[in-house]
C-alpha cells in the first residue's frame, strides 16, 4: 500500500514536469480506471500490526468475541421486530446503529497474531492465509451495516427489510470461510 502511493506520487510529480495537460489526462484515466475497478480488486490489504505480547493478543480477541457478541444479539433483536406485524423502528434503529457502530470497528479486530494458534477463538486461521479475500469481505459487512443504518434512520420498514437481509448475506459470507464452528460443551 505504501508502495503504491509512493509511485502514484512519484507518477504525478513525473507528470507535471512534463506539462499540466500530461497531469489532467493522468488523472482523467485514473478516475476512469477506478470508476470500473472493485475496492477489492485494487487494494491489497495487510492485518493490523501483530500486538506486542500475547497479554495484548488476549484482549483483543475479547474484544473481538464481545463486538461479535453485540453484533448477534442487535441482529436478533431487529430479526425479531421484522417477524412482527407492526415492527418497532425505535428498537430497529437503535440495534443498527449498534451495529453498523461495531462494524466500523472490525477491520481492527483481527491483527496478525490473534489466531486459534495464541487462545480460544472461533477465527480461523485462514483469515490471515488470505487476509485480501477476508478484508474484502469485511468491507463488505461494514458497507451493509451502513444501509441497514441508513435505512433504519429512514424508517422505512420496505427499505429495512432487504438492507437487513443484505446485511445476513455479507456475514454469512464471512462466517462460512472464517468462523469455526462452536465446540459443543458436554
Amino acid at each position: 500500500m505504501r508502495k503504491s502511493v509512493l509511485i502514484a506520487a512519484a507518477t504525478i510529480s513525473l507528470l507535471s514536469a512534463c506539462g499540466e495537460q500530461a497531469v489532467e489526462n493522468e488523472a482523467e484515466s485514473a478516475a476512469t480506471n477506478n470508476a470500473t475497478a472493485t475496492p477489492a480488486a485494487t487494494e491489497k490489504s495487510a492485518p493490523p500490526a501483530a500486538p506486542a505480547t500475547k497479554q495484548e493478543a488476549l484482549k483483543i480477541m475479547h474484544d473481538r468475541h464481545e463486538g461479535m457478541e453485540q453484533i448477534g444479539k442487535a441482529t436478533k433483536a431487529i430479526g425479531q421486530q421484522l417477524k412482527t406485524e407492526n415492527p418497532n423502528v425505535g428498537i430497529i434503529r437503535t440495534n443498527a446503529t449498534t451495529i453498523n457502530d461495531l462494524a466500523a470497528k472490525s477491520g481492527n479486530w483481527f491483527p496478525a497474531g490473534t489466531g486459534p494458534d495464541v487462545g480460544k477463538t472461533r477465527a480461523k486461521a485462514e483469515i490471515w492465509q488470505k487476509y485480501d479475500d477476508f478484508a474484502a469481505k469485511d468491507r463488505d459487512f461494514r458497507v451493509a451495516a451502513q444501509a441497514l443504518k441508513g435505512s433504519a434512520d429512514s424508517a422505512d420498514v420496505n427499505a429495512i427489510k432487504p438492507a437487513f437481509a443484505d446485511l445476513g448475506k455479507a456475514c454469512k459470507a464471512c462466517h462460512d470461510s472464517y468462523r469455526a464452528e462452536e465446540k459443543k460443551r458436554d
